[in-house]
């Protein structure tokens, strides 16, 4: 199904949702299919391998345990965008949880993808965040124990790409304090 969509007579056809829309339709499909609103497509999320599973659990506990006052870390929640939902697998936004108990964040500090089946989706994924005004884009390559950072948006993309290996460390540039030694993580 997803070939059709890159034929340019049906891609403008397509019926895009907005994020208001997105919110009636529930959390779930009529499938019981986890979903994100990505540039007004409504996306099933893929399964979770053990090593996406696994990568994402180990930098949640080593950022967590790293975070200074005044930021909060999710993991697996919704940002709000102009015409996306996206559910990044980490995020860091400045305030506390209390502060977004009526919306969702519109922006992040830092939001980390694991890429272990999908990194061009990722990759694609940079503009969005780039967009929606993300100081910085980490996709960590699982297989690969790399990490592409994407730094400095400006006009719906990042100036400044960078690829860690896993005998580096990595300084997020944003929230004081987080820097991971990527032996910690890629073991």
């Amino acid at each position: 199904m997803s070939a059709i969509l890159e034929l340019p007579e049906v891609r403008q056809r397509v019926s895009p949702l907005s994020v208001e829309d997105y919110h009636r339709l529930g959390e779930f499909d009529k499938h019981s299919q986890r979903t994100e609103l990505i540039r007004g497509i409504v996306i099933e999320k893929m399964s979770k391998s053990p090593l996406h599973r696994t990568i994402v659990s180990l930098l949640y506990r080593l950022i967590l345990g790293r975070m200074p006052a005044g930021f909060t870390v999710w993991q697996e929640q919704p940002l709000t965008f102009v015409d996306s939902e996206p559910e990044p697998d980490i995020s860091i936004t400045r305030g506390g949880e209390l502060d977004f108990l009526e919306a969702h964040p519109t922006t992040a500090e830092l939001i980390v993808e694991i890429a272990v089946s999908s990194p061009a989706l990722d990759r694609e994924n940079a503009s969005l965040y780039a967009e929606a005004g993300v100081k910085e884009y980490w996709i960590v390559l699982g297989r690969e124990q790399q990490v592409e950072v994407y730094r400095r948006p400006m006009n719906g993309r990042f100036e400044e790409t960078r690829l860690f290996s896993r005998n580096d460390t990595l300084e997020c540039s944003t929230v004081p304090g987080v820097k991971i030694q990527l032996t910690e993580l890629f073991r």
